[in-house]
Order: C-alpha cells, then structure tokens, then sequence
C-alpha cells in the first residue's frame, strides 16, 4: 500500500521530525510526505484557494483522497485499518490524504473528497497532526498483520 501524504506547511529538524522519521523506517507500506505552502498571506478566503491548488497540483490521480478536517468522521485504529483494508479490497493500492493550513481545507476540495477524517474535537498543531497520522497508518498496518503492537 502507498500513502501520499499532501500537507500545508514545512517540517523543519527536530523532535517531531525524529518521531516521523521512526515510523517511516518501521512502515512495510510506502509512506511520502509532499508538503507545500503559500509564501504571502493573502487572508483567510484566498489563503484557502490558493493551497487547495497547491494540493490538487500533487494528487496521485485515480486514488481516492482523504481529507483530515476537524468536521470529518472519527474513527478508531480498528475502524480506520478497515478503511484501509477496504480500499486495498476495492483494488486501490495508493491513497491520498490532505492536510490543509491553518485557516483549514477550501470547501470545493472538502467535497471532492472520498472520505473526510477528524482527529477529534480538539485543534492540534499541523505538525503533530501529521505524526498523528503516520502513527495510525502503521498501526493499521499492525492491525492488519496481526502484530503486537495495537494491542
């Protein structure tokens, strides 16, 4: 399987960038990181605009696309490796996830979306949403092959 992982915004060194890297080495399935940003800040609306562009321009197309927003479904690791395994089930071997800026995903690229995900109620930071993210696509993988580590 191979996740595509399109995010607003740039992971500098340091300690989420090790955390990330750690479960890059511990995945079997291929996991890239595109990350793209807007230099000026051209307010809410048009900010929005301009990164939803900047994500559709790095969409693996033919692959559904999932959107991490804060109005989206919850899920739990178990019900998230089904939709995983479902997807792998229905032939697809690529899916894309989005993660907007911090003024949040455009509305037209929300409703072009496959699946839309929430990471709970609360805000996180964009970073961290994206170490979240890696964390529960190689707990799924656990889950899926059985491995100890979802216990």
């Amino acid at each position: 399987m191979n996740f595509n992982i399109i995010a607003v915004g740039r992971m500098k060194p340091g300690p989420l960038k090790n955390i990330w890297d750690e479960y890059q080495k511990r995945l079997w399935w291929r996991v890239t990181i595109k990350e793209v940003a807007e230099k000026n800040d051209f307010g809410k609306n048009e900010m929005r605009k301009r990164e939803a562009k900047l994500l559709r321009a790095n969409i693996a197309q033919g692959f559904p696309v999932i959107a991490m927003d804060q109005r989206g479904q919850t899920f739990t690791s178990e019900k998230f490796s089904d939709c995983i395994n479902d997807f792998q089930s229905n032939g697809y071997n690529h899916l894309n996830f989005l993660i907007g800026g911090s003024n949040g995903l455009e509305k037209t690229i929300l409703e072009s979306c496959q699946l839309t995900l929430s990471m709970g109620l609360m805000t996180w930071p964009h970073m961290l949403a994206r170490i979240m993210l890696i964390e529960q696509i190689y707990r799924s993988q656990c889950i899926l092959n059985n491995h100890p580590y979802h216990k």
